[in-house]
């Protein structure tokens, strides 16, 4: 059964979920919900996603929490856990990365876009700069601990790619659209950041979600 990816084309949710799909070439078909339509609140959406969030992924059997968006392992588990090391050692240092993704550098970033981009394009509010300049000082630490971190090794959790590095990619792009220039003055940030961003996997979906054939 071929995967199923519901969501926007153009979220950062949807190119999270979809950039390790293309990255580990597995087959899915892209549904676009309607959001002014209220798709991801419509009972049948729903039943795949109680919550009504909107990025959900479907087939049959197993499911992976990617944050708000739901991935369906079944028979591509193996594929997707290449993404994550077995090893002990590795998997720690996947799991330290993956969390401060999640807990330390996303709030940062999706913080500053919201208030340099989203807020006004999406609310019609004003830009408040303290809270821009906020989020972007605290999103500057936070580099410079990855610089540190990338002047031994080649990725976030060791010399191979692992999910860490590629949750990083769809908010990563907002970063200079904030008013950033931490990915360029960054050497080794700056050398890592130029690698995952050249991925075809990511330059598939960097501009809008779509289906991957078989």
């Amino acid at each position: 059964m071929v995967l199923t990816l519901y969501g926007h084309p153009n979220s950062t949710c949807g190119k999270r979920a979809a950039v390790v799909l293309y990255e580990k070439n597995i087959p899915f078909n892209f549904v676009e919900l309607d959001f002014a339509n209220n798709d991801h609140k419509s009972p049948p959406y729903l039943k795949k996603q109680p919550l009504g969030k909107f990025h959900t992924s479907q087939a049959n059997l197993l499911y992976l929490l990617f944050r708000p968006t739901i991935i369906d392992l079944e028979k591509y588990a193996d594929q997707v856990r290449e993404l994550m090391p077995k090893d002990l050692k590795k998997r720690s240092l996947f799991e330290q990365a993956a969390s401060i993704e999640h807990a330390q550098f996303d709030p940062s970033v999706s913080g500053a876009a919201y208030e340099k981009i989203f807020k006004a394009r999406l609310q019609g509010l004003q830009l408040d700069e303290k809270a821009l300049q906020h989020h972007l000082e605290k999103l500057d630490a936070k580099l410079d601990v990855y610089d540190k971190i990338l002047s031994n090794q080649r990725f976030l959790a060791g010399d191979e790619l692992t999910l860490a590095d590629l949750f990083h990619l769809s908010y990563g792009v907002y970063i200079p659209l904030s008013g950033s220039n931490a990915l360029e003055t960054k050497p080794n940030v700056a050398r890592w950041w130029k690698e995952i961003s050249e991925l075809p996997s990511w330059i598939a979906v960097k501009y809008s979600v779509k289906s991957l054939q078989a």
